[in-house]
């Protein structure tokens, strides 16, 4: 099943539901990232809840930065997500692994362990949202909903999950139900679906038994006027960076800094953090650095 994200609402508008489908990008990033079961979880998790976050902004070009700060052995975790369904990211620490947890599933918890969770909306012009939350789980679906609620005073429910064995991320994904202001003071409502998605028995068991995002969206509210909008979206894992931005990067360093590489290392190398990708600036890259470093000197002086 492709990887996808699906929008729909119930409840005469006042409830606001998406869907994602990550198994392939999930699987993407464990390969570029070489994660850890525990890590791959960890990371897969918050990959879905960037987008499912991003999915609800209006500009083309918006995104949502989820940077997650813990003390556990993971290292943090920090992902990238846009309106326009590209998600990247990366974890600390991605060969970490634990004991599953008292359920008997990856401990992201623990991985994670106490801390704080980050949140910059970022739409494209003016000064970037941020907002911080102290992190309740560390299990990620948690700790973004209570992050909603009392960022965005929008009481919500997040199921988030990934499966990963032996052959790699065979299911990944995850359900953002929000209840929007409209409907918000109808307690029974709420109560609802919080029973309701309480109720599920995780997300990733639900794709392995064949269901569809219009599927289980049905089964949740399909008795409270559900409207599933026609027009899915593909996601996939993505990550910006180029070359040129590499030597961009390191033209910041300046002329001495840059002529020591070249004595000492003929030459730089740079890994993104966000996708691995390695990049190799020869002798000669950077001695071009170096010329138009001292061409900008000469015409500003």
């Amino acid at each position: 099943m492709a990887d996808q994200l699906i929008r729909a609402a119930a409840a005469e508008g006042g409830i606001r539901a998406v869907g994602v489908i990550t198994t392939r990008l999930t699987e993407d990033a464990r390969q570029r990232h070489k994660l850890s079961y525990v890590a791959t979880a960890a990371l897969g998790r918050t990959m879905a809840a960037g987008l499912l976050m991003a999915s609800s902004m209006k500009r083309v070009g918006s995104r949502v930065n989820v940077r997650v700060k813990g003390d556990g052995p993971l290292g943090g975790i920090l992902v990238d997500a846009g309106l326009d369904g590209t998600v990247r990211g990366y974890v600390g620490n991605p060969s970490i692994e634990l004991p599953p947890n008292a359920k008997g599933k990856l401990d992201v918890g623990g991985a994670v362990g106490d801390g704080y969770l980050y949140v910059v909306r970022d739409i494209g012009y003016g000064y970037p949202y941020s907002s911080t939350v102290e992190l309740v789980s560390g299990e990620i679906g948690d700790d973004v909903a209570h992050y909603l609620m009392n960022s965005e005073q929008t009481p919500s429910a997040l199921v988030l999950g990934v499966f990963v064995g032996a052959g790699g991320v065979t299911a990944a994904g995850g359900l953002l139900v929000q209840v929007l202001p409209k409907a918000a003071r109808d307690e029974a409502l709420v109560a609802t679906l919080e029973s309701r998605v309480s109720a599920l028995s995780g997300f990733t068991p639900l794709l392995q038994a064949g269901k569809t995002l219009t599927e289980i969206l049905n089964d949740l509210l399909g008795d409270m006027g559900l409207t599933i909008f026609p027009e899915s979206q593909m996601l996939r894992f993505h990550c910006g960076c180029s070359f040129d931005r590499v030597l961009g990067a390191l033209k910041i360093l300046g002329e001495a800094e840059l002529q020591d590489m070249i004595i000492q290392d003929d030459g730089a190398e740079a890994t993104c953090d966000f996708c691995g990708r390695v990049y190799q600036a020869s002798s000669d890259h950077l001695a071009q650095l170096i010329v138009d470093l001292q061409t900008e000197s000469s015409i500003s002086g």
